[in-house]
């Protein structure tokens, strides 16, 4: 039987079909994965903290089957829509989703909770070694959410990751002497009409934060419609 399409994605959505769909995701996805495929590393768990949907982790998991996905969300419906669509594609290497807060004082992860097997061919797994995590993805999540979150990112970053391991950030940003784009100063104002907690926030000031909890900026990565992708490495001497 042939299913229906996910639900548009809102979040704390509810209905039938716990799948939800974010229609940009199919528009940069694959732009999003050219830039990962030269920042992540060749093995080991990346999360992605506020996975929304659920539909780019999958997406990253069939792209990359040599790395371990981790998705999370705080969103119970965003949890039950990574959750359908996890069992729908099976795959070995997508974990099962947590419930985590960027802004909470405390995720309920470690930064050795991995186990991967060392011989992936085998049906069984007789040997294993801890590697942890070794990358962190954000998608969409700093303008759509409080100052709060985007520090509680950075902060629990830095309990996670080892030493040169990349944060990386997807989304629109304003950036000091470039002139935001027409689309994303309509956008800005419709984000604090929603909610005056939210905006598109300065690179600058991510930056400031950045350096405040270890990581720093060592790449911008123009984006199509006029987004960025920002990577931070921690840089456990600064």
């Amino acid at each position: 039987m042939t299913q229906d399409a996910p639900a548009p994605w809102t979040p704390q959505g509810d209905g039938p079909d716990p799948r939800r769909h974010a229609p940009a995701t199919l528009r940069n996805r694959d732009a999003i994965a050219a830039v990962l495929r030269n920042e992540l590393p060749d093995a080991g768990l990346v999360l992605e903290v506020a996975s929304g949907s659920g539909e780019h982790i999958v997406h990253f998991a069939v792209t990359f089957p040599a790395l371990d996905w981790q998705p999370s969300d705080p969103d119970p419906a965003a949890l039950a829509s990574i959750a359908a669509l996890r069992g729908d594609a099976n795959l070995p290497n997508l974990r099962t989703p947590l419930l985590i807060d960027a802004a909470g004082a405390d995720w309920p992860i470690d930064a050795a909770d991995a186990l991967l097997c060392i011989n992936m061919q085998s049906n069984s797994c007789g040997e294993e070694k801890s590697v942890g995590y070794v990358a962190c993805l954000c998608i969409n999540m700093i303008h759509i959410s409080e100052w709060a979150a985007t520090v509680g990112l950075f902060r629990g970053c830095e309990r996670l990751l080892p030493s040169a391991a990349p944060l990386i950030l997807y989304g629109p940003y304003l950036e000091d002497g470039v002139e935001i784009a027409p689309s994303n100063l309509a956008f800005d104002r419709s984000l604090m009409e929603r909610n005056p907690k939210w905006a598109i926030r300065n690179v600058s000031d991510i930056d400031k934060v950045a350096v405040e909890f270890g990581f720093k900026r060592v790449r911008r990565v123009e984006m199509p419609a006029n987004n960025l992708m920002l990577i931070y490495h921690h840089d456990q001497d600064i």
